[in-house]
């Protein structure tokens, strides 16, 4: 191998991604196919395989999952979430993570989390407990909940990567490490997260703005004034059940393989087109029982961050296939050595790539094939590429994070001013550490 043009040639992968990072959206897509031009034109690479299949899956969840916001199933999983939530008002910085994560796994979106944010804030305050802690893991939560979601752009990557031969490891071998290890690592967090900040009454900038009449007191019936404000309808019920039956489904062919259809060489379909099968199914269920309108679904808010994210995933998918199907036994003898006697770096890989891209799906495209080459055990690779994805909040520029600040009267929930000062950035290393643990242990026993 020519050291010099292998360096050069992981530059260029890497300036792509870092100037996709900087445009953002879309912008992470082409910049990657600008990439496997110059790879290819340039340096004489053959083309590698576009994410054909994981595309495939996104667009038929994206597609289901925006037929149901647009019917009302997201609003009705709201109410539902906030009334769990509501229940249990003095263990908020443990139930609401739950719940958001629990939530953000059905669904297969974080964006379920946005309506829910008023509620916590409101609960949480009013029981005198410092919003920025539920609010915050909360937030984190959600990003390792699409590692155990079976109807995520993220597993679709991860799915389509490892139930190919030789590895055999399907989408039930995922969950059942990567569920159980997210769960613990949210229940550890919460007793981190529940100390972080000071308490209300020793808060002089709470307190200040209680003695100035811009907040009312905790506990006062003033304070119950942010509502999450959803519509809830009959219609809306029917497609959230509709679609959590098609993810339970979903589930249950990947548990009992004998009970999916035979293909042409009389073995199981594979998972990756009966996810693809059960969503449409599922979509047009959604059609005919609740009857929405079909012409609102590319202006959905799921539809159109899900297609961004198809966009980004086909660029750089296809860059760092490209890539790395061209050093792939290079790649296996120096890296493979040196990931195999510390597995943490290739989760301190896919931790970096979250933070740099805010895409789970991304950093599973480029990081978990060197993980494979390198041959790491199935399992553990599994648990810690689960806790990694909290990495896309360590910086605070998404979406829920700017949100979750906004929704904060007390101001306790803080974007600060020098990358690492915000309300987010220990519950995202405390949850990455924890879940990457939990994820390995799991991993080694049940791998």
């Amino acid at each position: 191998m020519d050291v010099a043009l292998f360096i050069v040639e992981l530059l260029v992968v890497l300036g792509c991604i870092v100037m996709g990072t900087r445009s953002s959206g879309v912008g992470l897509g082409l910049w990657g196919g600008f990439g496997v031009a110059v790879l290819v034109f340039v340096f004489r690479l053959p083309p590698g395989s576009p994410p054909i299949d994981a595309l495939l899956i996104v667009i038929s969840v994206v597609v289901a999952s925006s037929i149901m916001q647009v019917a009302g199933g997201i609003d009705w999983m709201v109410s539902v979430a906030a009334r769990i939530i509501s229940r249990f008002p003095k263990q908020i910085t443990l139930i609401a993570p739950l719940v958001a994560f629990l939530f953000s796994v059905g669904a297969g979106t974080s964006n379920i989390l946005y309506p829910l944010l008023p509620v916590i804030q409101d609960l949480s305050y009013r029981n005198g407990i410092r919003p920025s802690r539920p609010l915050s893991l909360s937030v984190v939560a959600t990003g390792v909940a699409l590692a155990c979601s079976p109807v995520s752009a993220a597993m679709a990557a991860m799915v389509t990567l490892t139930e190919v031969q030789p590895y055999g490891f399907e989408l039930v071998d995922i969950l059942k490490v990567t569920l159980p290890a997210a769960v613990a690592g949210i229940v550890v967090s919460s007793f981190v997260v529940s100390r972080l900040g000071k308490e209300i009454t020793a808060d002089a900038d709470i307190q200040a703005k209680i003695a100035a009449g811009t907040i009312p007191p905790p506990g006062s019936a003033a304070a119950d004034a942010a509502k999450a404000e959803v519509t809830v309808t009959s219609g809306g019920r029917r497609a959230a059940v509709v679609f959590l039956l098609g993810v339970v489904a979903i589930v249950v062919f990947g548990l009992f393989s004998g009970l999916r259809p035979l293909d042409a060489e009389g073995v199981p379909v594979s998972m990756t087109p009966i996810i693809e099968i059960v969503m449409f199914v599922v979509g047009t269920l959604i059609i005919l029982i609740s009857r929405p309108k079909a012409s609102e679904v590319p202006t959905a808010t799921v539809f159109r961050a899900g297609m961004v994210s198809a966009v980004a995933l086909f660029g750089l998918a296809w860059l760092t296939d490209t890539f790395l199907a061209h050093y792939t036994e290079e790649i296996s003898t120096s890296i493979g050595g040196l990931v195999t006697a510390a597995p943490w770096i290739f989760a301190l890989g896919v931790f970096l790539v979250c933070v740099l891209t805010t895409s789970q799906s991304t950093a599973t495209r480029t990081i978990v094939p060197i993980g494979l080459a390198a041959g790491i055990p199935l399992g553990l690779l599994s648990g810690m590429w689960a806790g990694a994805f909290a990495g896309i909040y360590l910086l605070p520029t998404n979406g829920s994070q700017i949100a979750a600040a906004n929704f904060d009267t007390t101001g306790s929930t803080k974007l600060g001013t020098k990358l690492i000062d915000h309300s987010f950035f220990v519950p995202t290393l405390v949850l990455a550490a924890s879940t990457i643990v939990f994820g390995a242990v799991f991993g080694l026993l049940w791998g």
